[in-house]
């Protein structure tokens, strides 16, 4: 008998046959990734300290944009607070439209760059002089003398807008007129003092030091060299020649001969001189009045209330704001570090 074939039998689970023919599972779990290595020392110490110096570049731009902002933000400032005081000095004061007092105080000394110099009070005279609502002005006199310049200067303006706009100039004198300021007050119309006032002192003077016998006691020689005959006049460490002395003199007493004409055609006939009036000497008050140097005694408000009959008084003096000072002290500020830079720059060679 022929053997029959037989038919394949079904595998049982489990079994090698059926392991081999399953399909390879896949699993939803990510694949390992292998570590990379730790980098050396040496390359972390040389990363740091790039990131240290990218910083501290950072930085430093941080810091020289704040500085160039600082700087562009003062510049500012300066030329705000500049132009605040130009627009306020030429801007006259607001104009008073009932009848009023106008009052220019001369305080301290009489000289250039100062409160009392002549382009102050002569500014604040034209200002007071042209407000159509001041009925007089008072010149407050409170000062020790100072520049005859200035002093001329201030004077001849009183002459000039008293003529200009036909207002009475009264002068109103507190602690002290000598001098310079007593060359102001006569072209006042009138002159009030207080019965201990200091008035007069009507002369001219030159002072300094000379050194030369100290020098010779001290064995140290002046080694001056000049080009003129008369340029080392005055010079404290030179003798003074008396030809220079003379020339020095003469120039004193045309000063003095022009304080004394303007003394003259402002006091007038009220004038009672005597030997002692232009000898350079001071008085009180009341020895002023009695000699002619003051008309009668009275206060700023004595002179608004009873002599303009205008008791409000409005100030036009020139002073500092605020704005001025900061500016002063600024610009000198500013000026000092640029003048330290110069120096600390390289010189051209």
């Amino acid at each position: 008998m022929q053997d029959q074939p037989r038919a394949p039998q079904a595998a049982e689970p489990g079994s090698p046959d059926v392991q081999a023919q399953q399909p390879p599972q896949v699993s939803d779990a990510p694949a390992a990734v292998p570590s990379e290595p730790a980098p050396p020392a040496s390359d972390r110490w040389e990363r740091t300290t790039l990131e240290k110096l990218a910083f501290a570049t950072l930085n430093e731009q941080r810091q020289a944009r704040r500085w160039r902002n600082g700087l562009r933000l003062a510049w500012l400032g300066f030329l705000v607070v500049m132009a605040w005081v130009l627009l306020g000095r030429s801007a006259a004061p607001t104009a008073v439209s009932t009848p009023h007092t106008a009052m220019v105080s001369v305080t301290g000394e009489i000289a250039p760059g100062l409160e009392a110099s002549a382009e102050a009070v002569n500014a604040a005279l034209r200002v007071a002089f042209e407000d159509q609502a001041a009925r007089a002005v008072v010149l407050l006199i409170n000062s020790p003398g100072g520049s005859p310049v200035q002093a001329g200067m201030i004077n001849d303006e009183i002459m000039r807008l008293k003529a200009l706009h036909k207002k009475p100039v009264y002068a109103v004198i507190e602690e002290t007129c000598a001098s310079a300021a007593y060359y102001v007050a006569v072209a006042a119309d009138q002159i009030f003092v207080d019965k201990a006032s200091i008035v007069g002192s009507i002369g001219v003077l030159m002072d300094g030091f000379g050194f030369t016998g100290l020098m010779n006691k001290l064995g140290v020689e002046r080694r001056l060299l000049t080009a003129g005959e008369n340029k080392s006049m005055l010079d404290p460490f030179s003798p003074m020649a008396d030809k220079q002395r003379a020339y020095a003199q003469q120039m004193l007493d045309q000063i003095h001969q022009q304080f004394i004409a303007a003394v003259k055609a402002g006091r007038g006939d009220r004038l009672k001189e005597n030997g002692e009036t232009f000898s350079g000497l001071f008085w009180s008050g009341q020895q002023a009045v009695d000699q002619g140097l003051a008309d009668q005694f009275g206060s700023l408000e004595y002179v608004a209330r009873e002599i303009v009959k205008a008791e409000d008084i409005m100030d036009y003096t020139r002073r500092e704001n605020v704005a001025e000072r900061l500016a002063k002290r600024f610009g000198a500020a500013f000026g000092e570090v640029l003048l330290r830079a110069m120096h600390t720059a390289p010189a051209l060679r």
